[in-house]
């Protein structure tokens, strides 16, 4: 179906005359033009505070969720550097598995090292040369067999967690 073009000399179909309601004086048409440019500017007044209230909360979300992570951490820090000693003792306690006493001193230490470990607390490793970034050397000795700067003997086991050394190894190192 073609579409036929519309063509007509009728002044009245060319530009119909707005009826009288709907006439303004040029004073009416530049106080309601005035009246637009004003509405307009209070809109994006509006828009842009609420921008700008958006942007407020995002950032103070983030924020805030920082904060809960850092205090989340510095809290699983704090128990776990006070629950170290406690570890340390039931590592001392000479046990045997041999008695139900043994084994159950054996399975409490095991729980606590568990639970540390599900707070992300890890040992830090002695088998490698002294970092004194992650070891504290409190005694050197000369050793056979052993190049200068290895670690001879552990005295009391480091950890760390996350990034952050809980306490550091206190070892011996070789001369």
């Amino acid at each position: 179906m073609t579409k036929k073009k519309l063509e007509t000399t009728d002044p009245e179909i060319l530009q119909p005359e707005a009826p009288e309601q709907y006439t303004l004086t040029k004073e009416e048409f530049e106080t309601a033009k005035a009246h637009i440019e004003g509405l307009q500017r209070e809109k994006d007044e509006l828009v842009d505070l609420l921008r700008r209230n958006q942007a407020d909360f995002e950032n103070y979300r983030k924020r805030n969720a920082t904060a809960w992570a850092d205090g989340n951490i510095e809290g699983r820090r704090e128990c776990a550097a006070k629950l170290l000693p406690v570890l340390d003792d039931f590592e001392r306690i000479p046990t045997s598995e041999d008695s139900a006493w043994g084994e159950g001193v054996i399975m409490v230490r095991r729980k606590l090292a568990d639970a540390l470990a599900a707070m992300g607390v890890k040992e830090i490793p002695t088998d490698a040369a002294f970092d004194p970034a992650l070891h504290m050397a409190v005694q050197v000795q000369s050793v056979e067999g052993k190049e200068a700067g290895q670690i001879a003997a552990v005295l009391q086991k480091g950890y760390t967690l996350g990034e952050r050394v809980l306490r550091h190894s206190m070892v011996v190192v070789t001369s």
